[in-house]
């Protein structure tokens, strides 16, 4: 299938380069020369395990390619996905500008019939919107399917190639018989491919990340509870979690979330229930739990410190939002680090990935290591933020040597806190007797 995908950023580069590795042919379109230039050359603009690699392959066999023409890449393609950014206005709401520009290019493009596919994350009535800017630039005829992505950062390549499901909105089963056939290498473990109506297809996303907000955020209330009443959340976790009506994921408490998706998704929802009349009341509660939560390891530095972090110096170990991404946006961190610095601080931080966008948002404020070992050489404390493989099992001799006191600040409850303890470490998890 001869395919178009406008907007080479995360979600668009990652759905054509898989679409590219089933057989189909594959245009992405950007409208950055650079990017596009990188892109052919090999260089990929975001940290994602495994795409360099089905880049260069699918280039290299001649079934991936790169343009900033949209005009060409639409005549070329049958179907073309609208994938480029929809960000939060201060109040809340998608900004839909750039998808609906895309929607008039392509219908300015187009020479016959054409399915166009929002990929974008996009508020209920989207589709609807894409339509009427596309029949302003044309009378050839087209179909608008809704088809959201449930990629998680880190794990892109596998969410696409083995999706917990495929969800297709579109009002002609005719339609979604093609769509099917796109995604049909995808799922033919079983996994099922959902064809609904296109409203019911938008509200899927933001009622799927409001979900999972929430349960991470009620966990991270009980663990701010457990603390109160000496309970150890890790026990309280799998007590629940092994419940077959509940289930283990997204109960592990930490500093909050944050990211390209959870918090502008939880935005957009709300703002979605406000212009409709109706108040969603644990979405709020989820959304501001999870604003308080971000201040949680800063409040523990300083009930340690006795209020005074004035000339400190604390060690961060982690600064993206998760593991396995250089993705800092509404990251825990920042809230952390900006405090820090706010009480008279100093800060020396360590990212496997994302020290480049960190220095985007602190610049010379702070102090970046390349190494672990060398943010916590002189520190008065170490905090874990972010559950990087290379921080689950290090030399706490060799950092004992290193640190000015022997403090711990564990953000994600990955060491072993008892032991620690034992051997002469203060320890300060999250939602466990201290």
């Amino acid at each position: 299938m001869k395919i178009a995908v406008i907007g080479s950023g995360y979600v668009g580069l990652v759905a054509g380069t898989c679409f590219a590795e089933t057989g189909n042919q594959v245009l992405c379109v950007d409208k950055d020369p650079a990017k596009i230039e990188d892109l052919k050359a090999g260089r990929i603009p975001i940290y994602e395990p495994g795409l360099e690699e089905l880049v260069r392959r699918n280039v290299a066999e001649e079934r991936l390619s790169f343009t900033t023409d949209t005009d060409a890449a639409v005549k070329a393609s049958t179907v073309v996905f609208i994938a480029v950014g929809t960000p939060p206005g201060d109040d809340g709401s998608s900004d839909l500008s750039m998808v609906l520009a895309v929607a008039r290019a392509i219908g300015k493009a187009m020479d016959g019939y054409k399915v166009i596919v929002d990929k974008s994350t996009v508020p209920v009535g989207t589709a609807r919107k894409v339509a009427e800017a596309i029949r302003s630039q044309t009378s050839h005829p087209f179909d608008v399917v809704s088809n959201p992505e449930f990629l998680k950062e880190g794990a892109a390549i596998d969410d696409f190639m083995k999706p917990d499901r495929v969800v297709i909105g579109c009002d002609d089963p005719r339609v979604a018989e093609i769509m099917k056939e796109l995604y049909s290498p995808f799922v033919r473990t079983g996994k099922p491919l959902l064809a609904m109506d296109v409203a019911s297809a938008e509200m899927t996303k933001y009622a799927a990340n409001a979900m999972l907000a929430a349960r991470i955020s009620f966990m991270n209330e009980m663990a701010l509870l457990c603390e109160k009443v000496g309970a150890d959340v890790d026990a309280v976790r799998r007590g629940i979690g092994t419940d077959s009506r509940i289930g283990p994921a997204f109960l592990f408490p930490g500093v909050g979330y944050g990211g390209s998706c959870f918090p502008k998704d939880v935005k957009a929802l709300l703002k979605t229930s406000e212009e409709n009349g109706l108040e969603l009341h644990t979405v709020r509660a989820a959304e501001a739990a999870n604003e308080r939560q971000k201040t949680v390891l800063f409040s523990k530095l300083k009930a340690h410190f006795k209020g005074d972090l004035k000339g400190r110096t604390v060690g961060v170990w982690g600064l993206a939002f998760k593991p396995r991404t250089d993705d800092m946006r509404e990251a825990p961190s920042i809230v952390l680090v900006e405090a820090l610095l706010a009480a008279g601080a100093k800060v020396r931080a360590a990212d496997p990935e994302a020290m480049k966008e960190a220095r985007k948002i602190f610049g010379a404020r702070i102090t970046y290591c390349a190494k672990p070992y060398d943010a916590v050489d002189g520190v008065d404390a170490l905090v874990l933020v972010t559950e990087w493989n290379e921080f689950r099992h290090p030399d706490f001799d060799r950092m004992k040597g290193l640190m000015k006191s022997p403090v711990l600040f564990d953000g994600r409850n990955i060491w072993a806190g008892r032991r620690l303890a034992a051997q002469g470490w203060t320890y300060h998890g999250i939602g466990v007797r201290e």
